[in-house]
């Protein structure tokens, strides 16, 4: 019999019924975690989960009936403070405690610098940014006061992180504030036996992306860039998601992953 490395482990992820995210939140249900989602909580949204629900089912040879209690979904704008809290409520009342937490929603719009309008940068900071901050002071103020305390959680931030984008000056910010948001916490955190990471993603075709990488000369260079010459796919961040939840990673906290498929080694 596999191994399966979050058995009985409670999770919660926002974003989690598209890319990233819902890559991630599979991969702990597959790995015996019981999850709830946050999603944005329009009709688009909901289907997605519902066929969250019947994927999930089907990997496992279950029925979507069961699965129900193990995944839930908790609607929401996550770039407001009550979202996360809520989130992380949803968890807690329906299964006891949160072990993991995962902060993946975000959104990018590309746009060249002079263009970028107020309205386009401040969403994106307060998704990205402050819906992050007010997400993992929810998941940690929960792991601080449950006994026993501890937990993990898990920043999805990016590449971006490190590098410039011409046309991303609204959205690299966001995510280099992402990475020190889990490095600070793992500072403050610690003491609570809480872990704090981010794994940082590089060219990942999701929703955000797939019109940009639609341009065929614009993916061949992209992937003649990146030294695994393929772009990733939101399952590739999956392992280190689990792997950065589960007790194999006991002894990291303040840490960044790259998973990226070695470009930000090979950027010149």
């Amino acid at each position: 019999m596999t191994t399966q490395l979050l058995a009985g482990k409670i999770c919660a992820i926002t974003g989690g019924v598209t890319g990233i995210g819902r890559a991630i939140a599979l991969e702990y249900i597959g790995q015996g975690a019981r999850v709830a989602v946050n999603h944005f909580g329009d009709a688009k949204s909901g289907t997605q989960f519902q066929s969250m629900l019947s994927e999930a089912a089907e990997s496992k040879s279950s029925n979507v009936t069961e699965i129900r209690d193990r995944l839930i979904e908790v609607p929401g704008d996550i770039s407001q403070q009550e979202t996360g809290v809520r989130l992380v409520q949803a968890a807690v009342e329906k299964w006891g405690r949160l072990d993991v937490f995962v902060s993946n929603a975000g959104v990018c719009e590309f746009s060249e610098f002079l263009d970028i309008s107020k309205t386009l940068f401040d969403q994106t900071v307060s998704i990205n940014l402050s819906g992050s901050f007010y997400a993992t002071q929810a998941a940690a103020r929960q792991m601080a006061t449950q006994q026993p305390s501890g937990g993990s959680i898990i920043g999805i931030s990016s590449i971006s992180a490190l590098v410039g984008g011409g046309r991303q000056a609204h959205y690299t910010p966001t995510k280099a504030g992402v990475l020190s948001l889990m490095q600070s916490a793992a500072c403050a955190l610690g003491r609570h036996g809480i872990r704090c990471n981010a794994l940082l993603p590089g060219t990942i075709r999701t929703q955000l992306n797939e019109e940009d990488l639609a341009d065929d000369e614009k993916r061949r260079y992209m992937e003649g860039r990146i030294p695994l010459g393929r772009t990733g796919v939101p399952a590739d961040l999956a392992g280190p998601a689990v792997f950065l939840a589960s007790g194999l990673s006991g002894y990291v906290t303040g840490a960044q992953l790259l998973v990226d498929g070695g470009l930000f080694v090979n950027l010149q």
